[in-house]
């Protein structure tokens, strides 16, 4: 009997060692899929920092670059009044240019025409002679006479 007893206690202990060693399986199988779980989750939580890391920069990049272009726009529509004021101002000058011209011309023109009056007018009837007399030439009619 106490062989048996003793077998049944033996088969009692390895059936205890058993279940315990599933029972410890199943802890450190539980443990290994939380365990896993918490990667998952920490690299996901990763990847969503990264990704908003790199979506931040991709914003920050373009406002800079939308902040670069309107300064561009600016220097190129300054750019384009100071030219158009420049050539307003050229187109301004030529108009007094020619302005002083024309006033300068009209006023020459009447010297001229007031000294023109004024000018001594040549003998209508001069017989071609200048001043209407002969000077030192003697003209083949008037010598035939004598």
């Amino acid at each position: 009997v106490s062989i048996q007893l003793e077998k049944m206690k033996q088969k009692q202990e390895c059936e205890r060692r058993k279940r315990l060693a599933e029972e410890k399986h199943k802890e450190w199988m539980q443990k290994k899929r939380e365990e896993e779980k918490r990667e998952r989750e920490r690299k996901l939580s990763k990847e969503m920092a990264e990704k908003a890391t790199r979506e931040l920069e991709k914003m920050q990049l373009q406002e800079k670059a939308e902040v670069k272009y309107k300064e561009w726009l600016k220097k190129k529509r300054a750019e384009e009044s100071e030219k158009k004021k420049r050539e307003k101002e050229k187109e301004k000058e030529k108009e007094a240019e020619l302005q002083e011209k024309k006033e300068r011309s009209e006023k020459v023109f009447k010297e001229w025409l007031h000294n023109a009056r004024n000018k001594p007018r040549p003998v209508l009837n001069g017989y071609g002679f200048p001043h209407g007399k002969s000077i030192g030439m003697y003209s083949y009619y008037i010598c035939s006479d004598l």
